[in-house]
């Protein structure tokens, strides 16, 4: 599940989560969305890449190695929760075996999800936010985004192949509808209760 690096500069959510993680800043910019919390007929691909400052099996990453399991079992019991990417390892190796380019140390986390505010309840809501706080132990600063928000359509389970391409688009070329971070989502708390109430009268 998403955990980003510290000193990213990526402006979204790079920016947004600084060094320091569960501030009242932090949280007023995570609940600031704008743009849609929900799209009709369309889920909500996310991936989040990552460079560990070892290699798997390594003691310097153990913490994050043992808790790996822990993490995704809870987003799987999450509401909202719609699919994971598996990674081909034995147990308490998550994603880490869909290394990215052959470098071990290049992990990716590639999840679906219903909507935009059932992914930021997960990520900042729940025990994940304490791993946020500690990614500076187990992952190296990236100066360019390492995650990508893109909507697919229900049923389609994306390939990395297409989660890095979707990266690429928004490092080249900024958040559009094509590839988005959490900036390109303002006010989607607000959007998101509204829209699904209509689809609970018919209407959506």
């Amino acid at each position: 599940m998403p955990v980003p690096q510290a000193g990213s500069r990526d402006p979204a959510p790079g920016r947004r989560f600084g060094n320091r993680v569960g501030g009242a800043g932090w949280r007023a910019a995570v609940h600031d969305f704008a743009g849609p919390s929900v799209v009709d007929g369309k889920h909500l691909a996310q991936l989040n890449i990552g460079r560990l400052v070892a290699e798997p099996g390594d003691a310097r990453v153990a913490g994050f190695m043992g808790a790996i399991e822990q993490i995704n079992g809870l987003g799987k019991r999450m509401p909202g929760f719609v699919w994971i990417m598996h990674g081909e390892g034995g147990a308490q190796t998550g994603n880490t075996g869909n290394a990215i380019g052959g470098d071990k140390r290049l992990v990716p986390n590639l999840t679906v999800w219903e909507d935009v505010a059932a992914l930021e309840t997960f990520v900042f809501n729940t025990v994940h936010h304490r791993f946020l706080e500690r990614r500076a132990e187990w992952f190296e600063p990236m100066d360019r985004a390492h995650f990508v928000m893109w909507w697919v359509p229900r049923g389609h389970l994306p390939s990395l192949a297409e989660g890095l391409d979707r990266l690429a688009h928004l490092r080249a070329h900024g958040d559009s509808d094509h590839a988005f971070g959490w900036s390109w989502a303002k006010k989607a708390r607000a959007h998101g209760p509204r829209v699904r109430a209509d689809r609970q009268r018919g209407s959506g």
